[in-house]
């Protein structure tokens, strides 16, 4: 019988991160869905996981704090006995102009964004190359690849976004003699969960739409559906790559 697929999922208790928990359950997985205070969230994520044939367990924690990363991986290790697949999905949005931000600001996008991808990845990696065809998947977003007068620009955002898609192609260097795959998925405008938070207000996001060439907002299951592959076995080679899942926002 094979054993378990392990996944830790980043910021899964809504969105994106919880679509890709739902996506991948099933038979012979385990999940541990993460979310920064959204206990409740993420308990539905897990009994939809569990309905669906897999294991589930919920991790509570704010990734910006040092050791918060460390401990998600270790439970992991500790609740399923190995890790295979990590999913960095947590993160926000800034949309501060540049000459506002502070120095407080930009660090917080850049500690909960690049430095928990780093954290993460770094205490994960023991296990990931003992793991099975392991992967890593960053999240990140079309805010690093977008710098136009008809699109917000975030300023803060695109700087930790654009951070971590450099780290995900140093660890993909690093990990490949070992067989572990790094990529990037960049979603464009993604629907929100409703009563999420929202950076962009619904008249702004309709009037961003309209620089979209597919002419809609994504939907998280479609993220989804890139993460997943990125994150199975028929994804081993590809390594080093950010795919974006934007309707052609950035072309």
């Amino acid at each position: 019988m094979d054993r378990t697929r392990v996944v830790l999922v980043t910021g899964a208790a809504s969105g994106i991160g919880a679509a890709v928990c739902r996506a991948m359950a099933g038979p012979g997985v385990a999940l541990l869905v993460h979310t920064r205070k959204n206990s409740a969230g993420a308990e539905r994520v897990a009994a939809a996981v569990r309905a669906a044939g897999a294991a589930a367990e919920v991790a509570l924690g704010d990734l910006a704090d040092l050791g918060v990363a460390d401990a998600l991986v270790a439970q992991a290790v500790a609740a399923f006995g190995s890790l295979d697949v990590l999913v960095s999905n947590a993160g926000f949005a800034d949309r501060t102009a540049f000459a506002d931000l502070t120095d407080a600001a930009m660090a917080l996008s850049m500690a909960t964004i690049n430095g928990a991808f780093f954290r993460l990845a770094r205490a994960a990696i023991p296990h990931l190359k003992a793991g099975c065809d392991a992967r890593v998947v960053a999240v990140s977003s079309f805010v690093a690849h977008a710098f136009r007068t008809d699109t917000t620009v975030f300023a803060a955002s695109a700087a930790a976004k654009a951070a971590l898609e450099a780290s995900v192609r140093a660890l993909a260097i690093e990990l490949a003699p070992s067989g572990v795959t790094v990529n990037a998925v960049v979603p464009g405008f993604v629907r929100k969960d409703p009563g999420a938070h929202a950076a962009i207000d619904p008249e702004r996001l309709r009037q961003q739409v309209a620089v979209v060439p597919l002419g809609r907002v994504g939907l998280p299951d479609e993220v989804a559906a890139a993460i997943t592959f990125l994150a199975s076995p028929a994804a081993g080679y590809i390594t080093g790559q950010a795919l974006h899942v934007d309707g052609g926002l950035v072309i």
